[in-house]
């Protein structure tokens, strides 16, 4: 069983190799995003480059204007956000990446702010903001709060991105009979969702390869 695993994810990293070589195209920006995160010492945490061209895709098929990022880290996603042409509002709470995020995000509609998620959802929902598209990337013990904020700051038939869901759950005791996103999601009468899994060959670590996230489409 273990070697037929192994093969597997051989085999899934020989895929993803061929995927990125033919549908990535270059993009030099997205590059240094990279390489000036990891030079100023930032966790290597960010999405794939196939998952940010997921993102990017997403963001088309919406047509959207306007997107809510939680979590920045870098900017990577921020920038795949913005290269549709959407305009990003990005929550991030450490300052030594907002500084990076900035650096790697100069020059494009992007707003980064400074708090803590909780804090500053609340005050975007007085101000009357709405977004097409929101992509949580944050703490995992507040996905729920992040998602009941995102439900009411997501116009009629936008989208919300939950990243890392299949994880979150997979590092619980008793996956599959606790309360977690998912049931309570299911419950949320405002929106209809899925739970999609993935494996990322690229992680080294065999437990990190196997993920997953929520999608979910705002109906009110």
């Amino acid at each position: 069983m273990a070697s037929s695993t192994t093969g597997h994810l051989h085999q899934a990293g020989k895929i993803d190799a061929q995927a990125i070589s033919s549908l990535l195209k270059p993009n030099p920006q997205l590059d240094h995003a990279l390489s000036n995160s990891t030079a100023k010492g930032l966790p290597p945490k960010t999405v794939s480059a196939l998952q940010g061209q997921y993102l990017a895709i997403q963001c088309r098929l919406i047509g959207a204007k306007s997107v809510l990022e939680i979590g920045t880290l870098g900017g990577y996603s921020t920038i795949w956000f913005a290269s549709t042409g959407a305009s990003v509002t990005s929550i991030e709470i450490s300052p030594k990446h907002r500084d990076v995020a900035l650096e790697n995000t100069k020059d494009l509609d992007v707003e980064i702010i400074l708090g803590v998620a909780l804090d500053v959802l609340p005050k975007l929902a007085e101000e009357g903001r709405k977004f097409d598209l929101v992509f949580i990337d944050a703490a995992w013990e507040e996905q729920w709060e992040y998602f009941s904020w995102a439900v009411k700051l997501t116009r009629k038939n936008g989208c919300i991105y939950v990243d890392n869901v299949v994880r979150e759950l997979l590092e619980c005791e008793n996956v599959g009979e606790n309360e977690n996103l998912v049931t309570k999601a299911g419950r949320e009468e405002k929106v209809i969702a899925t739970l999609v899994s993935t494996v990322s060959s690229h992680k080294k670590n065999v437990d990190e390869m196997f993920d997953g996230f929520l999608l979910a489409a705002v109906k009110e």
